[in-house]
């Protein structure tokens, strides 16, 4: 099954720790996977961003959600145990999750009547992914405005974009002057040319398409790309474009022998590259998100006992 939502796990966690006592986060892990029916890969999935496992994540958002229902009590730093009102919530888990949206409507403005709005708002994401699915339709709204600035400009400024493009990715390295756009004039079906080193031994010849989205490369011109590759005398070769290949298209360039690289770009991927190598757009805002210096705080003394009442 997909791995549960952190709404989903509410109920299984709090059963544990009605079943179990004191349990620390991680071990909360395992049992609920059992729970589940996760297997190994959906337990270590991490999030698109690298930062953390996806189930782990969603099991400490439940149980922070909770907390701060009412329905646990923390003995000390890193412990979860269930309480006496969470004991009687576990009593109609079906209502536990409205329960707990009200609570956080109550503590974040003191106005019970969003309760509703809160829980539909939710969407059964936990903030952090809720962050996540924010910045992932910022950045496809940023893809689809870098394709239609390129569209506007002319081919020549869409030729030089791509060889610049292939140098910030680390192509050519550090050799002067290693990206060259061709002359429009017996260019021999290449658009640029990139230096792999100094003496130009090695090069990657690029083809750029400034089509309109709907219209596809098809397998000819992919083709002639090949041929003039072998004009060239090079094996190695970039096809970008606005649009999107053909389906023919592909199969052919995916089924050249091993002498010949062909790398088709889409316009979906040309978009991504450009956004993630910083070419035509830069940083607007940065939102830090800080944790606990676990450390920090482990490095200080525990209390025997409870705090004073």
């Amino acid at each position: 099954m997909s791995i549960p939502k952190h709404d989903q796990i509410r109920v299984p966690a709090l059963s544990l720790l009605a079943e179990r006592g004191q349990l620390k986060l991680r071990e909360f892990e395992q049992p609920l996977a059992e729970h589940f029916g996760l297997s190994d890969a959906e337990v270590q999935e991490e999030y698109d961003s690298g930062n953390g496992k996806i189930f782990y994540d969603r099991i400490s958002w439940a149980l922070s959600y909770m907390n701060m229902a009412g329905l646990l009590s923390k003995p000390k730093r890193g412990v979860y145990e269930i309480n006496d009102l969470g004991k009687e919530k576990l009593k109609a888990p079906e209502a536990l999750n409205q329960f707990i949206a009200t609570q956080f409507a109550k503590q974040q403005d003191n106005k019970p009547a969003k309760a509703d709005k809160v829980a539909l708002d939710e969407e059964n994401l936990t903030p952090q992914e809720e962050l996540y699915e924010s910045a992932k339709k910022i950045r496809q709204a940023r893809y689809q405005e870098l394709i239609d600035t390129i569209l506007s400009k002319t081919p020549r400024e869409f030729e030089s974009l791509v060889v610049l493009l292939l140098q910030k990715m680390g192509y050519g390295g550090e050799i002067t002057q290693s990206g060259l756009v061709t002359s429009y004039t017996n260019d021999g079906g290449i658009d640029g040319i990139i230096k792999e080193d100094v003496l130009g031994f090695g090069r990657i010849h690029i083809q750029a398409k400034r089509y309109a989205q709907a219209n596809s490369v098809g397998r000819q011109e992919i083709q002639s790309f090949v041929g003039a590759l072998a004009v060239a005398q090079s094996n190695k070769g970039v096809f970008i474009t606005t649009s999107s290949f053909s389906k023919g298209a592909a199969q052919y360039a995916a089924g050249l022998n091993g002498t010949t690289t062909l790398i088709l770009i889409d316009g979906q991927k040309l978009a991504e590259y450009l956004y993630e190598y910083g070419v035509g757009v830069q940083v607007e805002h940065t939102v830090q998100i800080k944790k606990l210096d676990s450390e920090f705080w482990d490095s200080m003394e525990n209390e025997a006992g409870g705090p004073d009442l």
